[in-house]
Protein backbone atom coordinates (compact mmCIF):
# COMPACT_ATOMS: atom_id res chain seq x y z
CA UNK A 1 0.00 0.00 0.00
CA UNK A 2 1.60 3.45 -0.65
CA UNK A 3 1.25 6.19 1.90
CA UNK A 4 -0.82 8.80 1.14
CA UNK A 5 0.92 12.01 0.58
CA UNK A 6 -0.60 15.03 2.60
CA UNK A 7 0.37 18.61 1.74
CA UNK A 8 0.65 20.65 5.23
CA UNK A 9 -0.11 24.18 5.25
CA UNK A 10 2.69 26.20 6.58
CA UNK A 11 2.00 28.63 9.50
CA UNK A 12 1.84 32.24 7.49
CA UNK A 13 4.17 34.63 8.95
CA UNK A 14 2.14 37.07 11.51
CA UNK A 15 1.80 39.86 9.46
CA UNK A 16 3.96 43.09 10.91
CA UNK A 17 1.44 45.72 12.36
CA UNK A 18 2.26 49.56 11.72
CA UNK A 19 2.91 49.41 15.51
CA UNK A 20 5.51 47.44 15.27
CA UNK A 21 7.69 49.41 12.53
CA UNK A 22 9.85 51.67 12.81
CA UNK A 23 10.54 55.17 10.84
CA UNK A 24 13.97 56.44 11.38
CA UNK A 25 14.21 60.45 10.11
CA UNK A 26 18.00 61.25 9.27
CA UNK A 27 18.43 64.67 9.04
CA UNK A 28 19.75 68.21 10.47
CA UNK A 29 19.33 71.51 12.01
CA UNK A 30 18.57 74.18 9.56
CA UNK A 31 16.87 71.95 6.94
CA UNK A 32 13.78 73.25 5.80
CA UNK A 33 13.48 69.55 3.27
CA UNK A 34 14.11 67.72 7.16
CA UNK A 35 11.40 70.24 8.05
CA UNK A 36 9.17 69.00 5.81
CA UNK A 37 10.01 65.86 5.85
CA UNK A 38 9.03 65.59 9.89
CA UNK A 39 6.11 66.85 9.41
CA UNK A 40 5.19 64.10 6.91
CA UNK A 41 6.88 61.65 9.21
CA UNK A 42 5.50 62.65 12.03
CA UNK A 43 1.77 62.65 10.80
CA UNK A 44 2.02 59.27 9.43
CA UNK A 45 2.85 57.62 11.82
CA UNK A 46 0.56 59.40 14.31
CA UNK A 47 -2.16 57.96 11.85
CA UNK A 48 -0.45 54.36 11.58
CA UNK A 49 0.52 54.06 15.38
CA UNK A 50 4.19 53.46 14.20
CA UNK A 51 6.62 54.49 16.36
CA UNK A 52 9.30 56.73 14.65
CA UNK A 53 13.32 58.42 15.69
CA UNK A 54 15.20 61.16 14.31
CA UNK A 55 19.02 61.02 14.13
CA UNK A 56 21.10 64.24 13.00
CA UNK A 57 23.93 63.58 10.72
CA UNK A 58 25.75 66.70 12.46
CA UNK A 59 26.61 64.14 15.64
CA UNK A 60 26.96 60.78 13.95
CA UNK A 61 30.18 60.71 11.79
CA UNK A 62 28.75 57.46 10.01
CA UNK A 63 25.32 58.81 9.20
CA UNK A 64 26.97 61.70 7.53
CA UNK A 65 29.41 60.15 5.90
CA UNK A 66 26.47 57.83 4.40
CA UNK A 67 24.02 60.50 3.97
CA UNK A 68 25.15 63.88 3.87
CA UNK A 69 23.78 64.17 0.01
CA UNK A 70 20.71 62.93 0.76
CA UNK A 71 19.31 64.36 3.51
CA UNK A 72 16.44 63.77 4.78
CA UNK A 73 16.92 60.23 4.48
CA UNK A 74 13.79 57.86 5.62
CA UNK A 75 14.47 54.75 7.26
CA UNK A 76 11.37 51.95 7.81
CA UNK A 77 12.86 48.90 9.69
CA UNK A 78 16.35 50.32 9.13
CA UNK A 79 16.13 49.85 5.13
CA UNK A 80 16.19 53.13 3.30
CA UNK A 81 12.72 54.22 2.40
CA UNK A 82 13.20 57.48 0.31
CA UNK A 83 15.09 60.69 0.66
CA UNK A 84 15.20 64.48 -0.27
CA UNK A 85 10.98 64.25 -0.68
CA UNK A 86 8.37 61.81 1.66
CA UNK A 87 5.36 60.70 0.05
CA UNK A 88 2.31 60.30 2.72
CA UNK A 89 1.01 57.73 0.36
CA UNK A 90 3.95 55.69 0.10
CA UNK A 91 5.33 56.24 3.43
CA UNK A 92 1.69 54.68 4.68
CA UNK A 93 1.54 51.70 2.26
CA UNK A 94 5.36 50.72 3.71
CA UNK A 95 4.25 50.45 7.12
CA UNK A 96 1.15 48.08 6.23
CA UNK A 97 -1.35 50.37 7.24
Amino acid sequence: MTPLLRRTKKPSPSPVRPADRLVTLIGKPGCHLCDDARAVVESVCAETGAAWEEKDITEDEALHKEYWEQIPVVLVDGAQHTFWRVDPARLRSALGA
